[in-house]
């Protein structure tokens, strides 16, 4: 050793002592700052909102039949339930020690850090920890930068000194996207090989492996990128021989995997939009958010019957003629009485408007809220033998103009099951008046018809005769009513929820008592002769009984047939956008015992179609020797009545049996302007409103027409 003497070594021993000083002070502020930053870099306590987020799956009311899906493509799975060889194959591409190091790699941060000064674009080196601390983690960019990736390096640490190496890999493999809009290994196995994770091979896991590295280039590789792809794949299966997961007879036994065709993104057809709203909309009343719906991975089975919605439309496809205009609207909904459950329903064209013809488009009842009337007559002490005044005109006090009956016919002193079959206006202003409108309007919100759309029109004499407008669910679901017993059960679309983790929430319906189980099965009664032998003959099933009633609005501005069976209540509305006439060219003007019922019967042949027949309960006596007593027993009733009238000069002629209601509104009431989602006409313009003040005939007089048809073709 040669020894330092002298002056000159004196003064190399301190330059000596000083350098270790600053090089000591300098390792002691290195780990000073170290433990700051150490200090002030907790694990965030929240997850990137896009990280964890699931999407909804909505299906058919059969809980297999996908309806629609929405948010995030990624159904998070339990590590044991990912197979061992596709952990080993992600493993192998992405970071071969991550069961061994400490959740960073020096010599990848390192590289990484020299990318991010020198600006050039190098593979990042990141762990599985850090790429899961990046992507999983909230308050970490994505930028490149020095600060961003020692914060991503401090958490790292700290996430695998906190938690097992299989909680980050299960993290990770539920996180990472792997292209096709898939994120998490389930939704990429499904993508690419149309299976869950659980079923996939070692060719197919290694070949999910192989995608992460470059998710867009291998998402549907052809020509130079096929190769490119089946190199990246060989490479990840020589991986996982080199770590020892694959033999070297296994590794040379695996053929690079056949991947699926991409799917087109997923797209609603039909009445699927339509389906969609409203049980987005009905999730939102009962709590779900749109962030719930949209990233809770939330299990959503409708009441929707994938068979009958496509009857539904075939019912109205093939019995509208071809002729029909585009601005004649058609509706159809089905409820189930017991349940509430709106099982099927047809709203119309879906590239025609925002607006469905079934849920949202409302329309005036016209005589179909009779059955309301009549119903509350039936429970508040009157009985069918009740006798009300069938004469025409009948002038009310609170009416400043007679109402009249069609071509003003008078009926006389008629028993209500002959006031229901033949629809006379006159006999159901009189009831009213007899029973009550506040009792009128009562039964008909117990039965789920909004009070805000009956409140403008319940002191009008014609009240009974349909003035307000109603939607075709509402009063699909008010007739099902009557064939519950006089219980309704709320309409609703969605049978259950399911979010991750938890119980299955299946939503039970409110349920109302409207009337006595009498009363509605007296109700229902003279809803029958309707359909056997007055203005709903064309509704008729042959196999089963049916119960119903039509209504046709002033001028035929809305036509309607509104019928059950035990188990299935139907509501057929049809309506222009414009509020003129439905008429339809080589049929006329129509009522609603015509296309309606026509409509309705289609339906439900198919809808009924191997269902037990289930006979409605016996309606109370009500005296058969008076008045018209029970029609199906009387010898001399003709199964389609026809009576003799005066042409009426504002309609077309017709021999059918129409009705007439008020000729005069109160004058508190004007045009109906409720608030419900308006139609919108075919342009695209504003929505047009529905006057419920009659239109003006040739003598200047109102009309008031609120028609039926009598003898409809069958069929």
């Amino acid at each position: 050793m040669v020894r330092i003497g002298g002056e000159k070594g004196m003064r190399k021993r301190r330059i000596l002592t000083r350098l270790l000083i600053v090089f000591g002070a300098g390792i002691l502020l290195a780990i000073g700052l170290f433990a700051v930053a150490w200090a002030m870099t907790p694990i965030p306590d929240s997850t990137q909102k896009d990280a964890t987020a699931q999407g909804s799956v909505i299906y058919y009311r059969d809980g297999k039949s996908v309806l629609a899906k929405k948010g995030i493509d990624r159904r998070n799975v339990p590590l044991d339930k990912v197979p061992q060889h596709v952990r080993d194959a992600v493993i192998a591409a992405e970071n071969r020690s991550f069961y061994q190091d400490g959740g960073v790699s020096v010599k990848g941060t390192a590289r990484a850090v020299w990318s991010t000064i020198s600006g050039q674009q190098l593979q990042g080196g990141s762990t599985i920890t850090q790429q899961l601390v990046r992507n999983y983690y909230s308050g970490l960019s994505q930028e490149r930068s020095i600060t961003r990736k020692f914060k991503e390096i401090m958490i790292s640490i700290k996430v695998d000194q906190s938690k097992s190496k299989d909680w980050v890999l299960e993290q990770y493999l539920n996180t990472i996207y792997f292209g096709r809009g898939a994120n998490g290994a389930q939704a990429a196995a499904q993508a690419y090989f149309g299976k869950d994770v659980g079923k996939l091979n070692v060719a197919e896991g290694a070949y999910l492996a192989a995608v992460i590295q470059q998710p867009s280039r291998f998402a549907d590789p052809k020509g130079a990128d096929l190769d490119a792809a089946e190199a990246r794949w060989q490479a990840v299966i020589d991986a996982m021989r080199q770590t020892g997961t694959l033999s070297a007879e296994q590794a040379a036994a695996q053929t690079f995997p056949v991947l699926k065709a991409p799917k087109k993104p997923f797209e609603l057809k039909g009445q699927a939009q339509y389906m969609l709203d409203q049980v987005t909309a009905e999730l939102n009343r009962r709590g779900y958010t749109d962030e719930d719906i949209n990233g809770g991975g939330l299990r959503v089975v409708t009441t929707f019957d994938k068979k009958l919605m496509q009857a539904a439309e075939n019912a109205v496809k093939t019995v509208l003629p071809d002729a029909t205009p585009k601005k004649v609207r058609t509706g159809l909904a089905a409820v189930d009485p017991a349940t509430g459950e709106v099982v099927a329903f047809y709203g119309g064209r879906p590239d025609r408007s925002e607006y469905d013809n079934a849920f949202s488009a409302k329309v005036m009842a016209g005589s179909t809220f009779k059955p309301y009337t009549l119903a509350a007559a039936l429970d508040n002490g009157f009985d069918l033998s009740t006798r009300v005044n069938g004469n025409s005109p009948m002038r009310v006090a609170s009416a400043t103009k007679p109402i009249p009956n069609d071509s003003d016919r008078s009926y006389g002193e008629i028993n209500l099951i002959s006031a229901t079959q033949n629809s006379v206006n006159t006999a159901f202003v009189d009831l009213g008046q007899k029973v009550g409108l506040d009792k009128v309007a009562a039964t008909a919100v117990a039965a789920g018809i909004p009070e805000t759309q009956l409140k403008q029109h319940e002191a009008a004499a014609t009240f009974p005769l349909g003035v307000a407008s109603l939607s075709a669910v509402q009063n699909a679901s008010g007739f099902s009513s009557f064939a519950n017993g006089g219980v309704h059960r709320e309409a609703h679309v969605v049978k259950s929820v399911t979010a991750p983790g938890s119980k299955k929430n299946v939503i039970k319906a409110g349920s109302t008592q409207v009337v006595s189980e009498q009363a509605a099965a007296d109700t229902t009664y003279a809803m029958q002769q309707v359909v056997k032998y007055g203005t709903g003959t064309a509704a008729r099933l042959y196999d089963r009984p049916v119960a119903g009633k039509t209504g046709t609005t002033d001028n035929s501005q809305a036509v309607w047939f509104n019928g059950f069976t035990p188990q299935l209540a139907v509501a057929v509305d049809m309506f222009r956008d414009d509020n003129k006439p439905v008429d339809i060219p080589g049929y006329g003007v129509q009522f609603g015992g015509q296309l309606p019922a026509q409509i309705w019967r289609a339906f439900m042949t198919e809808a009924m179609a191997g269902k037990p027949v289930i006979e409605f309960p016996e309606p109370s006596d009500y005296g058969y020797g008076s008045g018209w007593g029970r029609p199906d027993e009387r010898q001399d009733m003709p199964q389609e009545p026809q009576h003799t009238r005066a042409p009426d000069p504002w309609s077309s002629p017709t021999p059918e049996i129409t009705e007439q209601p008020s000729t005069e509104q109160p004058t508190t009431e004007g045009p109906d302007t409720q608030q419900d989602p308006p139609r919108q006409n075919d342009t695209g313009g504003p929505p047009t409103g529905e006057p419920d003040v009659p239109t003006t005939g040739p003598d200047g007089n109102d009309t008031g027409r609120w028609s039926d048809t009598g003898r409809s073709p069958v069929g």
